[in-house]
Parts: structure tokens; sequence; C-alpha cells
């Protein structure tokens, strides 16, 4: 049976001008077709945008060891039960501190997900993808910074993987950083605080506050801040000012060699003050030179689709970056730190900041995506469209097609986990598409947050590794007939 007769068609409001193709697979629940007006329905065009029937030529190039080795890694982590105990192995000092511990990481989950220890071992693999048709995105795994000194060592860490990046094919790589990294976490936090105060009440002043770029909107949760938070101290203010120096700096280094830099979302107690510094980022490298010739921009901020205010906040982004003449250049992604979120919710007796289903996240990501496509077209964004559902790239990929968007524009990417979403990526290149793989490399002990988030997303309701292992096993099939019998 086809592999697209397994899931369903749905058109969203949000995409409600774009055509859909037919084989679409939604991560998370399935969305009944009844649900589906038919007049939109009978709409839906013969032609797919992406491909995914012919897995003999979705994975040609890919070795079949390879191939195995991925469905292991997910079928692995589809079983609940399993992920539970890795996970809490993981967030066990006494497992993470033992050799043994760490070579048993390192087997599994990151020699699957990240791309080496040294940013030169993730160099070779952004060779490997730049030879198959595809870039790479460097992440230095590094990230929840204590004190300045630590920042200052990240920092100097990301600058190195600018440097890498920069020795590599033109266009090739592009490098992530964690905002995390660069500024005390207390720090963060209390500016956070901050900046949620003086969004319920507008005069309350900040004088360290260099710029009014919003970060924030009503329906942001607000309710995190409870009272007016203290002012930064003297001490706090200068170590604030060599966080926005750190960026700077890494910033500095991508606008000399023309590698985009994009910046990490992360979670709700912090995500002001990282955005605070985004924006600082974007108006220091993003400005009218980049506006007015239509260049990519250098500074990427990050929209989390599983938020509720993230469509509130994306509008209020990019009007401010109109008026300012700043090119805006964003990443779409539907969100990683689920987990994390729902329990600093259910810890505080206050709302999740979460939407309340899976799908009302996928209309989300999907209403955010069209958006800012349509400023693509204008020629007023970028956009690297972050997703493992294959729904919401088929739609943006029909979508893009429909509004005239050159598939060789670099102001719309779209990029997938290492180690995830592999069929979507190669669909997406077959398709003439701009595809990059998220790289994060470091060393076991520090990549351990990364993987737990990772592991729970496999296994938690965002996941699409259902797809993905569907047609790894046709394509093995494949093979095996092929090998055995001679024949497809």
């Amino acid at each position: 049976m086809a592999i697209a007769s397994h899931v369903t068609k749905r058109v969203l409001s949000t995409f409600a001008a774009a055509k859909l193709p037919e084989a679409v697979a939604a991560a998370g629940e399935a969305v009944s077709v009844a649900a589906v007006p038919s007049a939109v329905s009978a709409a839906a065009p013969e032609r797919k945008v992406l491909e995914f029937e012919d897995t003999g030529r979705l994975f040609a190039g890919e070795r079949t060891s390879a191939l195995v080795r991925t469905l292991a890694a997910l079928q692995a982590l589809s079983v609940g039960p399993l992920v539970d105990v890795a996970t809490a192995a993981l967030r066990s000092p006494a497992v993470v501190g033992s050799a043994l511990g760490r070579a048993a990481a390192r087997a599994t989950a990151y020699q699957h997900f990240c791309a080496g220890e040294t940013a030169d071992e993730a160099a070779d693999v952004v060779r490997r993808l730049w030879r198959g048709g595809m870039g790479g995105i460097l992440d230095y795994g590094i990230e929840d910074a204590e004190d300045g000194h630590a920042c200052d060592r990240n920092a100097a860490g990301f600058i190195a993987a600018v440097d890498v990046a920069a020795a590599l094919p033109p266009g090739s790589a592009s490098v992530c950083i964690k905002i995390t990294a660069l500024c005390p976490i207390a720090l963060l936090e209390k500016t956070s605080d901050l900046l949620r105060w003086q969004q319920k009440h507008p005069s309350f002043n900040l004088p360290w506050k260099a710029h009014s770029f919003p970060v924030l909107s009503d329906s942001s949760p607000l309710y995190l801040t409870v009272s007016e938070p203290p002012a930064l101290t003297a001490e706090e203010e200068r170590e604030l000012q060599l966080a926005h120096e750190r960026l700077l700096a890494v910033g500095a280094r991508c606008a000399e060699h023309g590698i985009p830099l994009l910046v990490d979302a992360e979670y709700a107690t912090v995500q002001p003050a990282i955005d605070y510094f985004t924006f600082a980022g974007a108006l220091a490298f993003n400005g009218e030179e980049a506006a007015d010739g239509g260049e990519r921009p250098i500074v990427h901020g990050t929209i989390q689709a599983y938020l509720r205010d993230a469509r509130d906040r994306l509008e209020a982004m990019v009007g401010a970056a109109e008026r300012e003449r700043v090119r805006l250049g964003l990443k779409v992604v539907r969100g990683a730190y689920l987990a994390r979120e729902s329990r600093l919710a259910a810890s505080l007796g206050v709302p999740s900041p979460i939407h309340g289903s899976i799908q009302d996240t996928h209309d989300c990501y999907n209403g955010c995506a069209a958006f800012l496509l349509d400023r693509v077209r204008r020629g007023s964004a970028s956009v690297m469209l972050a997703t493992h559902n294959v729904e919401s790239g088929q739609l943006a990929a029909a979508r893009a097609q429909e509004l005239g968007i050159a598939k060789g524009d670099p102001n719309l990417q779209f990029a997938q986990l290492m180690g995830m979403a592999d069929g979507l990526s190669l669909s997406l290149r077959n398709a003439g598409f701009q595809v990059s793989k998220y790289l994060p490399y470091g060393p076991v002990d520090q990549i351990i947050p990364y993987l737990i988030r990772r592991a729970e997303e496999n296994r938690g309701l965002l996941s699409a590794s259902s797809f993905d292992r569907q047609l790894l096993r046709k394509e093995l099939v494949r093979r095996a007939k092929a090998a055995v019998l001679g024949r497809e």
C-alpha cells in the first residue's frame, strides 16, 4: 500500500490560498478527513511538490548501513519506557560522570544526533552534506552558562565555529548559538522578569534598555512575573553589557565572512531576554544595506510555534522591522522545551504557555510560515522553516511555488535536525529547495541537555519519526528484494 494512503489530507485555513499536495503526513495526532470542507478538498491538485513514494530515488546515494542505523535508532526512541530509562540515566551525574556512561551515550544517541566532538569533525559532515546537495548548521552545543568566565569561553567557541564555517564551500554552512551560553542564566532570568513587568506597566523605566524592538505581547506568559522585580545592580548592568559585546563579537565575525548567525529560542523564563539580545544583533547587522539590496540578513531570531503568543509576537516583530528598515531574519520551529514548560507551569499553578492541542501548534506553525513566505516574496524578510512535519513541508513548498519564490532564493531555507526527518530533507532537496541539517557538536557531557530534548521530542507529542521509520522500512525492503531476488 502506498505510504501516502496512510496519511490524511488537510488544508489549513492559514494556507487556504496554497495548493495542497496529495501526500502529506502530520506529526502527532491524525486529523480526520471529514473535518476538511469538501469544497476545499476538491481543490487539491494532482501534482505534488514533494515526492515520497519512490524511496529508491529519495534515498539514492545513502548507504544501506546508514539507513539501518537510523531505523534502529528511531525505533528505539519510539519505545516510551526505554526512552524514560535513557533520559533518567542521562540526567544522572553518576552515569554521565562515568567513563562507561559517556561511552554508552556516545555509541547510541550521541552518534545518531551529533556531528562529532570538534568543529573540524562537524565540518567534515558539512562537506559530505554539501556533496549531496544540502548544507549544514554548525551548533557548538553549549548552553546555560553560570558566570562571565564561562560566557567568555563559549563566545570564543562560537567564533571558532564561524571561522570553520568560513573555510567551508561558500553557502554551505551557517552557525547557530544560544544566548544562554553568552549571558549568565540568573541574569537572563532577571532581565526577562524586568521586560515582562515593563510589558504590563509601560511606564516602568529600564535605564539599560538599548532598543524598543518588541519581544513580548499581551498574550505572552506575563504571569511568570507576579510582582515588580528589583532593578539590575550596577554590576549586573555591566555583565549585561558584556553579554551584548560577546554577541556583537560573534556577529561581527559572521558579517565579515557572510555567514548567517541563527540564534536559538529556549525556554519561557529567559526567552524575553534572548529576543532582546537577538534584535540588538539584528539592529547592528541587518540594517538598511541588507534591506535595500535584498541580501540574506546575518542575524536570525527564532519563533517557537508551540507558544500561544507566537503569532502575535511575530506580527509585532515584522511591523517593527519594517518601520526600522531592518531586514528581518527568522527561523520558525515548533519548539523543543515542551516537557520543561509543562512542568514549570504545573509547579506554579499557572496556564501553560504552550498551545492546548497539537493541531493548534500545527496551525500556528503553518500560519507563521505563510505569513513569512509572503514577506520573502516582498523582499522584506528571510526565513528558515525548520520542521520535521511533512504536512508543513508540503504546504510551505506549495505556497512558495505559488508565490513565485525562486527555489534558489537564499532568503528561503528549510532545515531539519541531524538524525531526524531525513526523508523530508531529501524530498525538499530533490524538489530543488535549499535544505540544511542542524549539526550539534561538542564533548558528550556538554551535549547531554540536547540529547535529552531529542529523546523527549521523538517520544512526545510532536514526534514525526513514525513517518521516517515507514520510509526507511520501505526502502530497506526494496533494497533487500533487489539484492536477493534481482528485482524491485
